[in-house]
């Protein structure tokens, strides 16, 4: 396993991180203690969740199952960096949702990490991340809730997670003038076929010294071969996969994409992983596998490089937006 810095902090964390959003919706709590017992074995020491993930009536759910694996012992807690998020509300989806009850108001923040803490047994978080942008509350209470949180030693660090650039420089700015470290990691989405983070949202976590940190790096299963999937075993794309398949062009891109990777011997969920690895300022991707060997998959991808054909063959069916600002300033 290779271990970077989370962007300018002396945290060490794996350059692949294990998402958890599948676990208890579509993994039950068994497999999920497998995978998270394999991961570790891997040397995968980067684990992150949400409170809201378990959704619908289970909001909390995937929480719960990892902190039934930390009760494991072993050494799990100490052996992983946790990461987790507030912003969402925890109400039941559609049942009214009291006030101060999500967001990022120190009442909902100081609320949502004791609840976490509960759910996931254990007494601290390495990094509390912010899911989304509140345009309602300034960062000083922000970073005032946040910094009550860091002296009791409940949270580590602070991270964002769908922020905008110009957010993250607000977001540091205001963490300077109180004399904090600020955000230390930022979780957006970006992978070979959504390369819009490249603009702004990289250059300002470069800037900042936020390490990046890739959710849905297969775009829905967009990028995993799924044309040939389709083809060879009837497995019709859903969700945003689908969408994408829809409009001919985009399809036309993914046939060449996987035709390219094929002529390459490669396998196009690796390959798409391992392009994100060389990407400036990436930490590591989220991988949120739903069984074992969808683990070992992802990890195989740690192992593979990229030929200098190979990746000007994506760049050529994946062009990035090019260097902020000239890509849109002329």
């Amino acid at each position: 396993m290779e271990y970077t810095q989370l962007g300018r902090t002396g945290l060490k964390v794996s350059r692949l991180v294990l998402g958890t959003m599948n676990f208890g919706p579509q993994t039950d709590e068994p497999n999920s203690h497998a995978i998270m017992d394999a991961a570790l074995d891997a040397g995968l020491n980067f684990f992150d969740t949400a409170n809201v993930y378990g959704w619908g009536e289970n909001k909390g759910r995937t929480e719960e199952i990892i902190g039934s694996w930390f009760a494991q012992g072993d050494g799990r807690r100490d052996k992983t960096v946790l990461a987790t998020k507030v912003y969402g509300n925890m109400t039941v989806d559609g049942e009214p949702v009291w006030p101060n009850h999500d967001r990022l108001s120190a009442l909902n923040i100081r609320r949502g990490v004791e609840a976490s803490l509960k759910r996931l047994r254990t007494d601290y978080i390495d990094v509390y991340q912010f899911h989304h942008i509140d345009r309602l509350t300034p960062f000083d209470e922000i970073w005032q809730a946040v910094d009550v949180l860091i002296q009791q030693g409940k949270i580590l660090y602070a991270g964002s997670s769908n922020f905008p650039g110009y957010k993250i420089a607000q977001a540091n700015e205001a963490a300077a003038r109180r004399g904090m470290v600020g955000l230390v990691s930022e979780q957006c989405l970006y992978n070979l076929a959504e390369r819009r983070a490249e603009m702004e949202v990289i250059p300002a976590a470069q800037d900042y010294g936020l390490g990046v940190i890739p959710w849905s790096p297969l775009h829905g299963g967009l990028l995993g071969g799924v044309i040939k999937k389709e083809v060879e075993g009837g497995r019709r794309a859903s969700g945003r996969a689908a969408d994408a398949l829809a409009d001919p062009a985009a399809r036309a891109r993914i046939q060449a994409y996987e035709d390219l990777l094929d002529k390459h011997g490669l396998a196009p969920g690796e390959a798409a992983l391992a392009w994100l690895l060389t990407r400036p300022g990436v930490t590591g991707p989220i991988v949120g596998p739903r069984t074992p060997e969808q683990l070992d998959g992802a990890l195989r991808a740690l192992e593979l490089e990229l030929s200098d054909e190979v990746l000007a063959g994506l760049d050529e069916i994946f062009p990035g937006p090019g260097p902020s600002p000239e890509a849109f300033a002329w």
